[in-house]
């Protein structure tokens, strides 16, 4: 887990597990991964600094700010928790254990919520929460092992309950980890009515010989994006806000998209995609020098976390199809480019950075990701129309 800016209600780390029906299993070590939860918007950072997203047309597009994003004091309550658990900032915390490393990591699925309220989408939204956490420790080259969970509502309804953990047994089912527990907490008066909140924490492991941090990155290493479903897990609290000004509802069509119909609202519920196995069939082969997971902060704050000092990334804007859903989102926000890839994934999830040779088999044998980029000097991220 990485830190979170914004106004910050609450700091989590990982600490033990409740089990359902059963007493409290046993307590972790906690890791140096750390999660600021930010109202009403998940962005990610790197290394307890923080980027303000500002729009470039004068302030006729929305932003962050306008969506009530406080970043400095996100950025106050990381520089304090910085001072107390050094070494915070990764996609996922590492505990050593003999010759391998506990990978851990947890999240949530933030203002996304509100939307499942809604649409009464419930049997996705355990998706998105599985895979927040497991697409960050994949990112070290751990395979997860588990997955927790917790649920809380004002007064509990079971069959919406059993909607939503279904997900997330879906979840672990997609990344191959055992659900081993969780918290079902009820507090009256605390939540709205029909309304409940989620977090998640996953655990998983990789030798140490083999973990991938970034450090072997190289001059003319090449960007593999993996395809997204759309806006996966962040963003939300501005996609709300470009929601409420375009006048449309969750149930018109989702302008631009092509093939059935498609509403708002299915697509902005699309569950988030779990790139596990995935990863971990191409880390086998060899090749891969790091893994950036494209959460809140896109690809200007998200890649820059695994390169060593003096590199950086040349990103081919033209090389991936954008959905849709972005394009209505820029449209309808009249949000700038800049703004759009520090919020937005915009297509792509997860970046794999690979020298060339293994670039070329990982092209050869899937047709479902694409060359993005490429690894130059300089550091930040660089956005070209061609290669």
């Amino acid at each position: 887990m990485n830190a979170y800016s914004g106004a910050a209600a609450a700091a989590e780390r990982l600490v033990g597990a409740a089990v359902y029906g059963r007493p409290n299993g046993s307590q972790l070590p906690t890791g140096t991964a750390r999660g600021i939860l930010l109202r009403r918007h998940n962005l990610k950072i790197a290394g307890g600094s923080i980027s303000c997203s500002i729009s470039g047309d004068g302030g006729k597009g929305l932003t962050y700010k306008d969506a009530g994003v406080d970043i400095d004091a996100g950025t106050e309550l990381v520089r304090r928790i910085a001072k107390m658990a050094p070494g915070i900032g990764g996609f996922g915390g590492l505990y050593p254990l003999g010759d391998s490393y506990l990978v851990a990591s947890t999240d949530g699925v933030g203002t996304k919520l509100k939307l499942a309220f809604e649409t009464g989408i419930h049997d996705t939204i355990g998706i998105d929460l599985v895979a927040m956490s497991v697409n960050d420790i994949v990112t070290s080259g751990a395979k997860p092992l588990f997955f927790l969970d917790y649920f809380g509502t004002s007064q509990l309804d079971v069959d919406l309950a059993e909607k939503v953990i279904k997900g997330i047994v879906n979840g672990c089912k997609q990344s191959d980890c055992a659900l081993l527990g969780g918290e079902t907490a009820e507090m009256p008066d605390f939540y709205a009515k029909g309304e409940y909140d989620l977090s998640g924490f996953a655990v998983g492991i990789v030798k140490k010989d083999a973990l991938i941090d970034g450090k072997n990155i190289k001059l003319g290493d090449v960007l593999i994006g993996f395809p997204s479903s759309g806006v996966h897990s962040n963003g939300f609290s501005l996609v709300r806000r470009v929601l409420a000004q375009s006048g449309l509802s969750l149930d018109d069509q989702l302008p631009g998209h092509d093939g059935r119909p498609f509403s708002l609202g299915e697509a902005l519920m699309a569950p988030t995609v779990i790139y596990v196995k995935q990863v971990l069939d191409i880390i086998s082969k060899g090749g891969v020098n790091g893994i950036a997971h494209i959460t809140g902060g896109g690809f200007t704050d998200n890649i820059p976390r695994v390169f060593p000092p003096g590199l950086g990334a040349k990103i081919f804007t033209n090389s991936w199809h954008v959905p849709a859903v972005f394009k209505w989102l820029q449209e309808a926000g009249n949000i700038d480019d800049t703004e759009m890839r520090r919020t937005f994934n915009m297509g792509i999830g997860l970046v794999a950075v690979v020298a060339p040779e293994a670039a070329e088999r990982i092209l050869a044998e899937s047709d479902s990701v694409y060359r993005i980029g490429v690894v130059v000097d300089g550091e930040g991220v660089e956005h070209v129309s061609h290669a």
